[in-house]
């Protein structure tokens, strides 16, 4: 069940994400790029020290964070982390007590509960693209999480 309301009009939600770390560990941003009809909304922000990885979910969980109502959405991610982890292993990590198939630990279980609970409020189609070949939105996404990575310097 949906905690927040749906809106009236139900036409779906582009929304681009990207992570950027320099070094991996290192100093880390995200971005995101959300588009509704003639409306966009951009989103970016960082961290000191953290991974790429980190920085890919914390775009997605930001992204859905900022839509205000349950949507149904069109979400593209160049990361492959991202995008298997929802649609093929997340549902048996939630099975094994938040752990991987071997039992051992998962890793940013924190970003993986916190996505987990942001997608239940939506319906998402999950698309992977090619960074860096050119797509406009996912280009967005990119220059928006350098900048967040630079804003935290």
């Amino acid at each position: 069940m949906n905690s927040k309301t749906t809106p009236s009009n139900n036409a779906p939600v582009t929304v681009y994400t990207d992570g950027a770390c320099k070094g991996n560990p290192g100093l880390g941003g995200w971005g995101a790029y959300l588009k509704y009809g003639e409306h966009e909304k951009f989103l970016k922000g960082g961290e000191k020290f953290t991974t790429n990885n980190r920085m890919e979910l914390n775009a997605v969980i930001e992204a859905l964070k900022a839509l205000k109502f349950a949507c149904t959405i069109n979400l593209y991610t160049d990361s492959k982390y991202v995008q298997k982890g929802v649609s093929e292993w997340l549902v048996g990590w939630k099975k094994n007590g938040w752990r991987k198939a071997d039992k051992s630990p998962l890793l940013n279980v924190d970003l993986w509960q916190a996505l987990d609970k942001e997608i239940q409020q939506h319906t998402i189609q999950w698309h992977w693209v090619k960074g860096h070949s050119g797509d406009i939105g996912n280009e967005i996404a990119d220059r928006l999480a350098n900048e967040g990575a630079s804003s935290v310097v």
